[in-house]
């Protein structure tokens, strides 16, 4: 399981580009299967998480659904859904997840305490509230994610996938987003925001043209969309709400 888990990061990256274009996204695995496999692409949780389970399931491995909730810590409640978590039964449970963008690298124990992958700092926490809390390494895109153990309410995952798609409140919405596990870290595209993160730091830098754009997600995230060059002016009018200098 982990080096499916691993090649899956090292090959597949995490997108919104069909967001972006209002392309409607689903939880059918046909369409991940043919969107991914087939054409190559890459996804949002719904979509890695969905392969993966698929994948896994195929093997032969017992995989539970489980709702999650990203920077429920934030938004409370409200975010549950907004995340797709797999728990995989082996000697004993552990976590999957290929759709968390920046997150592990491998999957890990249902276990609480820290964990280091690659350089990076992780976290598993207990709540009182009798859900988990996964907490990211320090320069990571989301903080967090919460879960509990019960199968997942399927319905809470339609709805919520309709909504990152569709409501101007969604960050998937609101901004473009890729990013690519490489063997040094990762590789973060935010807007005009690039940023390389490795376990000793940051470099980030400000995309300046069209071209640039295009060529950075056909080389570092192998997406080769023609339709991705429309996305650029979009991406360059929302560019001061969402960023301060703080972000670079």
């Amino acid at each position: 399981m982990t080096q499916i888990h691993r090649l899956h990061l090292l090959n597949i990256p995490y997108e919104n580009v069909d967001v972006q274009l209002q392309h409607p996204l689903d939880l059918d695995i046909d369409r991940i299967y043919e969107k991914i496999v087939i054409s190559r692409r890459g996804g949002w949780c719904y979509e890695m998480n969905g392969l993966l389970e698929w994948v896994l399931q195929e093997i032969g491995f017992e995989v539970k659904r489980v709702n999650g909730g990203v920077a429920r810590s934030i938004r409370g409640d409200a975010s549950m859904g907004n995340h797709l978590v797999l728990l995989v039964r082996l000697d004993q449970t552990y976590i999957a997840d290929v759709g968390f963008g920046d997150g592990s690298f491998d999957p890990f124990p249902l276990t609480e305490g820290p964990f280091e992958q690659r350089g990076f700092n992780f976290r598993l926490e207990i709540l009182a509230d009798g859900y988990w809390r996964f907490h990211n390494h320090e320069n990571g895109g989301a903080p967090s994610f919460d879960f509990k153990e019960d199968p997942a309410d399927e319905q809470l995952f339609a709805d919520q996938c309709q909504y990152l798609q569709t409501s101007e409140e969604s960050p998937f919405v609101m901004a473009f987003i890729a990013q690519q596990c490489v063997s040094s870290g990762y590789e973060v595209q935010l807007g005009r925001l690039a940023r390389t993160i490795r376990p000793g730091g940051v470099e980030a830098r400000v995309l300046e043209t069209e071209a640039e754009f295009v060529e950075r997600m056909q080389g570092t995230f192998r997406l080769n969309i023609p339709e991705v060059s429309k996305l650029w002016s979009g991406i360059l009018d929302r560019h001061e709400e969402i960023f301060s200098d703080k972000d670079l």
